[in-house]
């Protein structure tokens, strides 16, 4: 399927090609605005963080939670339910999956991150979760069973070749991830099961909005913030979907 996009260039996305659409010289500050966060992101020791009344201790080999975690962890408490089975997608050391399960009678937290999945785990057991938590290697729903009442996902916003599994976290090979989830998300979702997406204008927006309406998804802006990032203007969103 071939369509026009006003912000830029032709995408097929039903073939699985990507291309940005966006102009060649914004993808060109995304390239370089991409280095900036891996240089900025790299971290040599172990963190600790602490984030809506929880604890997160963090190694090197796991992207490290970002100063908007608040914002999406915050919508993830306004969303999630007691009786909810929750799925975070690509958990990291699972702040969400954690914030989710704080409330949520049940949540798998997946990861194609050994190290992430092991300190997902770890901040479950720190945060007195641990019981109605379980941890998967999963890339996308590989490893998923079942449907779920909430997912949870905070992509990679840059459609880049990652070189290591730590920028595996912020760089999404011509959004194959990305592509595949929305393809396949639907088989998952229960019955009024709920999105909670996460992206900026550090990435491709206007890919991810095609990908909702291809899919044909309600949404609903539930939070927003801008900021600079390397000193560019990113606006973040998390969109409800449904």
């Amino acid at each position: 399927m071939r369509s026009n996009h006003a912000q830029g260039e032709v995408t097929e996305a039903s073939a699985g090609v990507y291309r940005p659409l966006m102009s060649e010289e914004r993808a060109e500050r995304m390239r370089h605005l991409h280095e900036d966060m891996v240089s900025m992101t790299k971290a040599a020791d172990t963190e600790t963080s602490s984030l809506l009344g929880l604890t997160f201790v963090v190694p090197p080999e796991v992207k490290r939670i970002g100063p908007l975690s608040e914002l999406l962890g915050e919508a993830v408490l306004a969303e999630v339910k007691s009786d909810d089975r929750v799925l975070e997608m690509g958990t990291g050391c699972g702040v969400n999956a954690v914030i989710a399960a704080t409330r949520a009678a049940e949540v798998l937290a997946v990861d194609i991150n050994p190290d992430a999945l092991e300190n997902a785990m770890d901040n479950a057991v720190r945060n007195n979760v641990a019981d109605h938590f379980e941890v998967r290697h999963s890339d996308i729903f590989s490893s998923v069973e079942g449907v779920f009442d909430l997912i949870i996902f905070n992509p990679p916003f840059r459609w880049f070749t990652p070189r290591t599994m730590l920028e595996a976290a912020t760089a999404d090979e011509n959004y194959s991830a990305l592509t595949r989830f929305f393809r396949e998300v639907r088989q998952y979702m229960a019955e009024n099961g709920r999105l909670i997406i996460f992206f900026g204008n550090a990435g491709d927006l206007a890919y991810l909005q095609q990908l909702i309406d291809t899919e044909g998804f309600r949404q609903e802006v539930v939070a927003q913030s801008s900021r600079l990032v390397a000193g560019m203007g990113v606006n973040f969103f998390v969109y409800r979907l449904s």
